[in-house]
């Protein structure tokens, strides 16, 4: 655990982490001040106030509006039902209240869930995801539930702060319009969803739409955040020498992102560079539970208990796939009462019995999320201590097959005690105040599209002499050339086969001080149009090492 100095800010301030998670939501709270505090919500959000001359204290938050009982778990589902109309009629922990499924069914409400995979970047590798997902009501667009969840994440906070506090309403009223906002999402979301999730914060209320109000929320990948969270919680006081590695796999409900990072060698105290690209793969534990309910559906299709099979999945959920351990014991899913027997579908006082072979079926997901782990031991670290954070790094089988496969290798395996599914609410705020990461790698290429000089010598720019022009110059160039400014690689680094085509690739390393530059020059006839250069950046995505022309792998 790190020592985490004290605030030197000149002021109070109240710093609220949102990690909307892909199945529950949670809040967690740190004093900074005498009265002051840090909020995180797991699925949903964190606050922290910071106080001048304050140490934070991270604490939990084990009460929402609606939740069944007063001091009980701090996770609530990410739920919303909407009606006909698309107005909320129950949101978070109020969708899990007694008697909500029925109303839902008797008011012919719209159940979503799982929403946050709605976000995700829109590429050929997760195109097949929108079939698995429950469907958006036909009124509504992501960042409407979004915003509609932001607001009810707020709302909660501002009741906690108010109701948990001596003069917790004044010291809301002086905080309130000035909350930062540390907004957390998965490894593989990009400029794109962080916008979108900005303006379901200004729709939400929680912050103006202008300028200074967008300056108030900032983003932070959920392997980062992990990360923070594992230097507070997971990691041993001496384990983290200079120059070791340390590989964050958060294991949740949508996705597994895979971090990898190293302590600095600069001298700094508990700072961290990236040494590759994060990863993210939609291998998380819902798709353990699509595949079970398909399995029920099949196997339960002439049965008396085909009615029962959402009770089964939300029980399969709650205790069968975090408990699972061996594929070749039988597993039971228990819904129901002694009174419910069946024996030709393996029911027996309300027990329905998975058999070894069929648990491996529906575990399919978890030995894809197993494989993915294989990657780490192609990380050029000397040492190399491999956390598992996330709800699903609860399941004791994918815990032991990674210390199984990885511990031979010299890996050290961790799985914090501490609120698994609480690392990256924490571990937002954290980020927030520590900053331990200062150098990161880059994804892609970025560049410009440009024009060459023509070089006959050069067999491709011969083969492309129909796409040169003679420029004002006099010169003979050659149009659509791709000039790299920020490359995605460099050579040296062995790269897994198992997600990257070829070998001998290592991603370039961008510290937060750093400038990637490269000179262009431009040509027009007259002066008046050499007022402006406008320019705009490009990223390219493709496998070519070296990309250097517009229409080769243009995707």
């Amino acid at each position: 655990m790190s020592s985490r100095p004290p605030y030197k800010g000149s002021r109070r301030k109240l710093v609220m982490a949102f990690d909307v998670g892909t199945t529950f939501s949670g809040i967690s709270y740190r004093y900074l001040g005498r009265l002051l505090t840090l909020f995180s919500f797991i699925l949903c959000s964190t606050c922290s106030i910071l106080d001048p001359g304050q140490v934070p204290e991270v604490k939990g938050v084990t009460r929402f509006p609606a939740q069944e009982h007063s001091s009980g778990s701090s996770k609530i589902p990410t739920v919303v039902y909407y009606d006909k109309q698309g107005t909320v009629r129950a949101i978070g922990a109020e969708a899990a209240s007694e008697g909500i499924f029925e109303q839902a069914e008797d008011g012919d409400w719209y159940k979503v869930e799982w929403f946050k995979l709605h976000l995700r970047p829109n590429t050929k590798q997760t195109a097949h995801i929108s079939e698995q997902l429950p469907p958006l009501p036909p009124q509504k667009k992501i960042i409407d539930v979004f915003a509609d969840f932001f607001k009810y994440l707020f709302q909660c906070a501002a009741s906690y702060i108010q109701e948990t506090h001596a003069n917790g309403r004044t010291l809301w009223n002086s905080l309130e319009d000035d909350i930062h906002f540390v907004l957390s999402h998965p490894n593989g979301w990009e400029g794109p969803q962080q916008s979108q999730m900005r303006q379901a914060a200004v729709i939400a209320g929680l912050i103006p739409d202008n300028t200074r109000g967008r300056s108030r929320v900032s983003f932070v990948t959920e392997g980062e955040a992990s990360l923070h969270f594992s230097i507070e919680n997971g990691l041993p006081a001496d384990a983290m020498e200079t120059g070791e590695g340390v590989v964050i796999v958060d294991a949740g409900g949508g996705t597994l992102d895979i971090s990898a990072y190293s302590k600095s060698t600069n001298g700094a105290k508990d700072s961290f560079e990236e040494i590759s690209a994060p990863q993210c793969h939609f291998h998380g534990s819902i798709f353990v539970s699509i595949h079970a309910r398909q399995f029920l559906e099949d196997h339960l299709s002439d049965s008396a208990f085909i009615d029962d099979i959402d009770n089964m999945v939300r029980c399969f959920d709650r205790t069968t796939k975090l408990r699972f351990r061996n594929v070749n014991e039988p597993q039971f899913i228990k819904f129901g009462s002694t009174r419910d027997n069946e024996p030709e579908s393996d029911i027996r006082y309300g027990q329905l019995k998975l058999t070894g072979c069929i648990v491996q079926a529906v575990n399919e997901q978890q030995r894809t999320a197993h494989r993915a782990f294989s990657v780490l031991q192609f990380f050029a670290v000397l040492q190399a201590h491999i956390v598992l954070v996330g709800g699903f790094s609860s399941n004791d089988w994918l815990y032991q097959r990674v210390k199984e496969d990885l511990q031979p290798l010299g890996y050290n395996v961790i799985r914090p005690v501490n609120h698994l599914n609480k690392a990256v609410a924490d571990g937002a705020i954290s980020f927030y105040i520590d900053h331990y990461v200062h150098t990161r790698v880059s994804k892609f290429d970025y560049g410009q599209f440009s024009n060459v000089r023509y070089d006959p010598q050069n067999s491709e720019h011969e083969a492309r002499y129909k796409d040169s022009y003679v420029s004002l110059s006099g010169q003979r160039n050659i149009k659509n050339s791709f000039s790299v400014i920020l490359p995605k690689v460099n050579p040296g680094m062995i790269y897994c086969a198992f997600f990257f085509s070829n070998f001998g690739r290592q991603n370039t390393q961008v510290s937060e001080t750093k400038e990637f530059s490269r000179k262009f020059h431009l040509s027009r006839p007259t002066s008046s149009g050499l007022k402006s250069a406008p320019a705009m950046l490009w990223s390219y995505r493709g496998e070519i090492t070296n990309p250097r022309w517009k229409d080769v792998d243009k995707g």
